[in-house]
């Protein structure tokens, strides 16, 4: 199982070259506050000095540090091939024309320089990848983070706490990190900041270790036995106690194995019992365990991570697609797909179905039979009209003279005012439909043909020769549509079956007798007359054509007098407004049937099938030309960046899973 370690090392490396985190590798990120002894707990694990030191916020930068444990005889071959290159990459990758400075400084003085460059008064979360060979280490992947800080300093940015506690949230919400919490002995356990943002993330504590610093520091008459016990705050994985070298030993160029060496004679002298499950050896041990038995955890669901994520750079960069050879058979490829998609999406038979809403010939459908259905059938027969006027247009039918029946044109003016009334839902049908084609577009642009969206300029054009094509379907179509009311409102067919069976009804009902007829007209007809039986006695009687009173000593001409808008109906104007309505709402109801089964059939024949018919004939003849080829198939300006950079990300993936099917069951165990 010890060979774990380094694969996830060599996992790292692949990825670090398209500087990429989207594999949440096992790795020991190292939390805690400032002056809390961080540093000197990762240099007692390396065994050197390696970390700047200096005070307010020194690590301003994540520091990825793999610890590879190797062989003494080949330590000098390794630190080649290896060492000067992890080096070297660094200075490369950030300091680039400072290189002559940085060779002539120490390690601690590089990282310094690296932490500072680009962030001098605040953190960057780009991180620096530091690799050590050691025969003196064990195999261990550490993240040092700056330290937990309350209030900026100098020129620090007044939001430095959160900027450092969202990136530390940042690597110990990985689910396969090992939070390290580092708290100094000689502060309250109970207040440590390391220990209450690990619990921000790992609630039940099953990836916390915590490692108590500085226990030589401790008040006399004091210990820390009972918080090395788990007496005061309890850890699952555990508590280790260290020693760091004082300030005083590192101006004095203590060496760490010094350090280490003193350290175990205070665990001895002052914790015997404890000595041996505390110091510096055993929490490399410890966390060596810790990490092998976590990696061995995490492996099978970072092998289906990496094939997952490598299928979909794979599917990304095949829709990148390839550099073009063949403009032409290029051009012709994607326009006729882009004709099909657009054709399947009406049609149903797209290969991309969408989920979320109703598309394409689906909302044609729903546009047809629900939206344009209902306003048809909310439309009132008689809305908008009422009795005054239809007693008004009687009168006015019948000229100077009073009429023994009610006036037929009475019925025919006022039954096409109310057809008309059809004519703006049904133009207002075409309308949405051809908003729906016109959103079809996008559609198959989004989902069916991404390819389109390499060109730009080829996916602009496609998209203003579609729309000019709808655009000239649109007034052919709405004049169809607007022609068919003028038809209904050309010829009121009063022998319709339907208005001659609806009249009966309504003749039995008022009791009356209708003529007889050929075809049945007498059925309505019938409605109309008004029998001598039925009318004598309504009979006005006859008035003095004028009228003189007394009102005041003047006389009142009754021509003076304005006709009432609204009054009381007799029995007979009652019994005539009633047949003309119902004759109105009999024949309107044939007029919208007619025209809610007529209007989507010619909204689907003059604009759908037209458009599905002329689609790929009119893009081959708008845009299939030799000038055209070179400005259509010119690709947007970052797609060649983002096909190198999923086929980068790609080679890593691949990489890594053979990287990982090289790791046989037995190394788990």
């Amino acid at each position: 199982m010890e060979a774990l370690i380094p694969v996830i090392n060599k996992l790292q490396d692949v990825f670090n070259t398209v500087g990429a985190d989207i594999i949440q590798l096992p790795q020991i990120v190292v939390v805690g506050t400032q002056s809390s002894g961080k540093s000197s707990v990762l240099e007692s694990l390396v065994g050197r000095d390696l970390l700047p030191r200096g005070t307010g916020i020194v690590t301003r930068r994540p520091l990825i540090l793999q610890l590879v444990h190797i062989d003494q005889e080949d330590r000098r071959k390794t630190s080649e091939e290896n060492g000067n290159l992890t080096v070297t990459s660094i200075l490369l990758l950030y300091v680039c024309s400072y290189s002559t400075l940085i060779f002539s400084c120490k390690l601690h003085d590089l990282l310094y320089t690296i932490y500072t460059m680009y962030c001098t008064c605040g953190i960057s979360d780009e991180p620096i990848h530091l690799k050590i060979f050691s025969p003196h280490v064990v195999n261990l992947t550490l993240v040092d983070l700056p330290g937990i800080t309350k209030v900026p300093v100098g020129d620090q940015p007044k939001d430095i706490e959160i900027q450092i506690k969202e990136l530390i949230l940042k690597y110990i919400s990985n689910p396969n990190s090992i939070i390290l919490a580092v708290t100094a002995a000689n502060t309250d356990m109970a207040t440590s900041e390391a220990l209450k943002v690990a619990r921000e993330v790992d609630t039940d504590g099953r990836r916390t270790l915590a490692v108590v610093t500085k226990l030589d520091l401790m008040d006399a008459g004091t210990d820390a036995m009972d918080v090395l016990m788990g007496r005061v705050i309890p850890v699952k994985l555990g508590i280790i106690g260290v020693v760091n070298r004082s300030q005083l030993d590192i101006n004095q160029k203590k060496l760490v194995a010094d350090s280490i060496r003193d350290e175990y004679a205070f665990l001895q002298k002052k914790y015997p019992s404890l000595a041996n499950r505390n110091g510096t050896k055993y929490l490399a041990r410890t966390l060596n365990r810790l990490l092998m038995h976590h990696i061995r955890d995490c492996l099978p669901e970072l092998k289906t991570r990496i094939n997952v994520l490598a299928a979909q750079y794979q599917s990304l960069l095949n829709s990148y697609g390839e550099p073009v050879d063949d403009k032409s058979s290029t051009l012709l490829q994607l326009i006729t797909k882009f004709a099909a998609e657009y054709c399947h999406t009406i049609e149903g038979t797209a290969k991309y179905i969408e989920t979320a809403e109703l598309c394409g010939g689906a909302r044609i459908c729903y546009i047809f039979h629900e939206t344009f259905g209902r306003t048809l059938e909310s439309v009132d027969p008689l809305g908008g009209l009422t009795t005054i006027d239809v007693l008004t247009a009687i009168r006015n039918a019948t000229g100077p003279r009073p009429a023994l029946f009610v006036p037929e044109v009475s019925f025919e003016l006022l039954v096409k005012r109310q057809v008309k009334r059809l004519e703006e839902p049904s133009l207002r049908c075409v309308e949405l439909v051809h908003e729906e084609m016109q959103r079809i577009i996008q559609h198959c642009s989004n989902y069916s043909t991404q390819e389109l969206l390499r060109f730009p300029k080829l996916h602009d054009a496609i998209v203003e020769v579609v729309t000019s094509l709808l655009r000239k379907r649109l007034p052919v179509t709405n004049e169809m549509v607007h022609n068919l009311v003028a038809i209904e409102l050309a010829y009121i067919n009063t022998k319709h079956p339907d208005f001659a069976d609806a009249c009966a009804a309504g003749s039995s009902q008022s009791g009356s007798v209708p003529e007889q007829t050929d075809s049945g007209t007498g059925n309505w007809r019938g409605m109309l007359k008004r029998g001598e039986e039925n009318t004598a006695g309504d009979r006005a009687v006859p008035q003095p054509l004028f009228a003189s009173s007394q009102q005041k000593g003047y006389a009142v001409n009754l021509l003076d007098v304005p006709v009432p808008v609204s009054r009381k109906l007799s029995a007979r104007e009652q019994r005539d407004c009633e047949v003309i309505e119902r004759l109105i709402k009999s024949y309107f109801l044939i007029v919208r049937k007619n025209i809610q089964d007529s209007v989507p059939k010619a909204v689907m024949h003059f604009l759908v099938n037209h458009v599905k018919d002329c689609l790929q004939s009119e893009l081959v003849g708008q845009l299939y030309k030799t000038a055209l080829l070179n400005d259509l198939l010119t690709e947007s300006e970052d797609m060649a960046q983002r096909r190198n950079e999923a086929a980068d990300m790609l080679k890593a993936l691949q990489k890594a899973g053979q990287v990982i099917a090289e790791i046989r069951e037995t190394h788990m165990w």
